[in-house]
């Protein structure tokens, strides 16, 4: 099938066209040679694509994001990335971008703008609305480019994303390779439409179909959707292509009818744009073998380096050192000398207040928190003070903010999000254990993100709304976990997440936001997370808990110091990273410890601490470590159920079994 072009272009323009094509090409089959040797663990090829994300590439601006996927080689050699730590990267080695913590083109490079996928299919289009946001925001003439397949059409992330792009009217275009096929199975059987790019009109977007195999369609859709985006106009391309090899190596192609890869070998890329070379006169056969070796000489002393470099060599510290970034928040330094009483939701109220007047890079996002203030009328009066632009209302959605949450973060934003209630973050989970959490750990540079979650029962609201999921979080690493037992600490604790420079998980407690009130310093102080703190020295016995069973263990300490007995309450404020030497020292003071948490006692966050205990301060011990939890059942709506339920039913009796032991 001949391929032609609208416009005029030079004999160099086709030429460049033709060298990034073919060096695509060449790279992928000598990798194919390659895993046959054993020499790569995994390829997932490009062949017969390479028009799309060399198309997009050469069209994109330098300023512009692309988000690409498994099969967009093309995108890193069009966009001139270094050929040697490309290589080492997808060889694994240690002089890869990600240091062999992640494998093939799980990587991005920010000074090339490019952000890198995840397994998780269309995970990372919310990332590319936040990255849109971030350059609109900032007044640059720059758009963000997301590729996804067919299969990942069908995700909820996919969704999300083009909603919110097209509610913002962000200056993004996602980019739909159709290859036919999501691993095996067809798109016949994927999605009933006509045409997935039918779909952008649901969004309200503008909606291209085109042959992906022919890059001048590729481009010249690409320049015209580029000025559309940047109008705030989003748009979604669909490029019809083909998968001329497996999913992946290992998976062959023997569920592809073969008369598929006849007519598609026809319309390949690469021989169409050698057709259209011969008929304008630029080049010919001979040409193209010249070139075809000087594309291979250009690539093989990288390559040959890159199999030959060193792999990396573990070391426990510089693994565990790699997870959390280390960089120096500076909040502004601040003398407080005045004082106020404050309710606890009055705290965070001032203190996301305090730090919105400090800093313009923060930002929230969140369901009814603009004109409405949010359910919990924290953000009240934010909008009128701080704009449309930093106080975002958005759709219904989880995953996808949190998704945009990352890519403002990556462009230098601080952005807050605030999950109506913490039991709906569970619609949001992928985003934050495996996009957000581990993304410093294999490439990219700080990513500071606050999730606000109201959580806790004792308020009747049922098992929808009262749920402490703060335990789901506390084996993932990258993230942290905050929960402040008091007015204190939900002011600085608050304070200091929003400006670490890692993602944090901040737990509000709604029955505490009324109930609990003190006198506090008029601004929030910064203070490093990861530090318990005693809130009531005592020598009998003690209390290990936070958030919630903070106020429980204060009021049951005073109760049974009336009896003579000294309960000592250790408040943990932070669930991750652990405090680990101050549960060490309160055991060994005083020899007898009960854990106490709301959360349901199966897998609840202290049962990590009770095998700490058991495991590190086992010779200090009087007495087993007792837990006192909420009941294994979803938390109930009527009160007097819901009081039974909760840990408190069983509080005094667990402390008197402790003391008798």
């Amino acid at each position: 099938m001949a391929i032609t072009t609208k416009k005029e272009i030079s004999a160099d323009q086709a030429l460049n066209i033709y060298k990034n094509l073919l060096l695509h090409r060449r790279i992928e089959e000598r990798m194919l040679k390659l895993l046959r040797q054993n020499k790569i663990s995994k390829w997932f090829s490009g062949i017969g694509q390479e028009a799309v994300g060399v198309g997009v590439t050469l069209s994109a601006k330098p300023k512009d994001y692309i988000l690409p996927m498994h099969r967009n080689l093309g995108v890193f050699t069009a966009r001139n990335v270094p050929l040697y730590p490309l290589f080492c990267q997808l060889f694994g080695k240690a002089e890869g971008f990600t240091g062999g913590r992640d494998r093939s083109f799980h990587f991005g490079i920010m000074e090339h703008n490019i952000v890198g996928m995840i397994s998780h299919l269309a995970a990372m289009m919310p990332v590319a609305d936040g990255l849109a946001l971030a350059k609109k925001l900032k007044g640059e003439d720059a758009v963000a480019f997301s590729f996804c397949g067919d299969g990942a059409t069908s995700e909820g992330d996919f969704h999300e994303a083009l909603n919110l792009a097209a509610v913002w009217k962000l200056p993004v275009v996602f980019i739909i390779e159709n290859n036919g096929y999501g691993l095996s199975t067809p798109t016949s059987e994927q999605f009933a439409c006509e045409h997935l790019s039918d779909r952008a009109k649901g969004y309200g977007m503008h909606g291209f179909n085109i042959d992906g195999n022919n890059i001048f369609e590729v481009m010249e859709t690409v320049e015209k959707a580029r000025k559309l985006a940047l109008n705030g106009e989003p748009v979604l391309i669909e490029a019809k292509t083909f998968r001329m090899r497996g999913h992946e190596e290992a998976s062959g192609t023997h569920y592809v009818p073969d008369i598929l890869f006849e007519n598609w070998a026809e319309k390949d890329p690469i021989l169409r744009f050698e057709n259209f070379m011969e008929r304008e006169g630029i080049a010919g056969k001979e040409d193209f073998k010249k070139i075809t070796k000087e594309i291979d000489q250009s690539f093989r002393k990288d390559l040959e380096k890159a199999i030959n470099a060193e792999d990396p060599v573990f070391d426990e510290q510089t693994e565990i050192s790699a997870v959390y970034s280390t960089e120096e928040p500076k909040p502004p330094v601040h003398s407080n000398g005045i004082t106020y009483e404050k309710r606890f939701v009055d705290v965070l109220q001032s203190t996301l207040w305090q730090a919105f007047e400090e800093d313009d890079s923060f930002l929230i996002m969140g369901q009814d928190i603009a004109e409405y203030g949010g359910v919990f009328k924290i953000t009240e009066g934010f909008l009128k003070e701080f704009g449309e632009d930093r106080i975002r209302n958005t759709p219904i959605i989880e995953s996808g903010v949190l998704g945009a949450a990352m890519g403002l973060a990556l462009e230098g934003f601080k952005p807050v999000v605030e999950m109506q209630f913490a039991d709906f973050i569970s619609c949001g989970f992928n985003q934050i254990v495996n996009n957000i959490a581990k993304s410093h750990y294999r490439w990219t540079p700080s990513l500071n993100i606050t999730i606000r979650a109201p959580h806790g029962g004792g308020v009747g609201a049922g098992p929808f709304h009262s749920q402490s999921v703060e335990g789901w979080f506390m084996q993932i690493p990258g993230l942290k976990v905050v929960v402040p037992g008091t007015v204190e600490d939900a002011q600085n604790l608050l304070y200091s997440s929003l400006y670490d420079p890692n993602p944090v998980l901040f737990f509000e407690h709604k029955k505490l936001y009324r109930s609990l009130k003190t006198t506090v310093p008029d601004k929030a102080t910064y203070e490093p997370l990861g530090k318990a703190k005693i809130l009531k020295e005592g020598n009998d016995a003690t209390i290990v808990t936070y958030g919630m069973g903070v106020q429980w263990a204060l009021n049951i300490a005073e109760e049974f110091e009336h009896k003579g007995i000294s309960l000592e309450v250790l408040d943990l404020r932070t669930l991750l990273p652990l405090d680990k030497e101050s549960i060490h020292a309160t055991v060994k003071k005083t020899g007898k410890v009960l854990l106490l948490q709301e959360p349901m006692l199966t897998l609840g966050p202290l049962s990590e601490i009770s095998a700490i205990i058991s495991e590190e301060c086992f010779e200090w011990l009087d007495a087993p470590v007792m837990r006192c939890a909420s009941l294994d059942t979803p938390i109930p709506h009527d009160k007097g159920l819901e009081d039974g339920f909760m840990a408190t039913a069983k509080l005094e009796d667990q402390i008197t079994k402790l003391l008798k032991y």
